[in-house]
């Protein structure tokens, strides 16, 4: 992150690239676990940006992921949605939204969008098959991985996709967040053209 700061000191302040170097050192910093520091730089490059939503993106699915904020992170997805709604790696980041807050209806809908927007990524396949396993839709699941491994995943991506493949996801044990949002208002499901 050091070129980051170096980078920021010698701005001036009124550059309009100026957020996305925040943007950059605040993914640096969430990689590195420094969420306090990661999320300062967001907030500072949604200030900057007038709420671009690749970062309103980033920001609410990092707090997703880490349970923290979760109202105002599905929030923030849900806007980067509505200025991206034909961006697959956006609408994939709501589905996975909600299937961590296991709103596994609205999780379908938004992956589904998502595979359908960009059919040959591993990941946005993965999390659709963890999708449809939870809803009990277990064919399916096995397919959409299956689809994962066929989209040449990252190395260490392999073996967890594998497993997936042939035991399914472990058994839910935690219930619902208590500060999770209630079911959406999910529009249906966009026609993928």
């Amino acid at each position: 992150t050091d070129a980051y700061d170096k980078a920021i000191t010698m701005m001036k302040g009124s550059e309009p690239n100026l957020w996305r170097v925040y943007y950059d050192r605040g993914i640096s910093n969430d990689r590195l676990k420094l969420y306090d520091k990661s999320d300062s730089d967001f907030r500072k490059a949604l200030e900057l940006s007038k709420e671009d939503p690749q970062v309103l993106n980033y920001l609410g699915y990092s707090m997703i992921d880490r349970g923290v904020n979760l109202d105002e992170a599905l929030g923030m997805v849900k806007k980067a949605v509505n200025l991206k709604p034909n961006d697959g790696y956006v609408t994939d980041s709501l589905g996975w939204a909600y299937f961590t807050l296991k709103n596994y209806t609205d999780a379908t809908t938004y992956c589904e969008r998502a595979v359908d927007l960009v059919p040959f990524d591993s990941t946005i396949a993965e999390h659709l098959g963890d999708v449809y396993w939870r809803s009990g839709r277990e064919l399916e699941a096995r397919f959409q991985w299956q689809h994962a491994i066929d989209n040449h995943p990252e190395p260490p991506d392999l073996p967890r996709l594998e497993g997936k493949l042939k035991t399914g996801l472990p058994p839910e044990m935690a219930a619902k967040p208590a500060d999770a949002p209630a079911a959406s208002d999910a529009p249906k499901k966009p026609d993928a053209g």
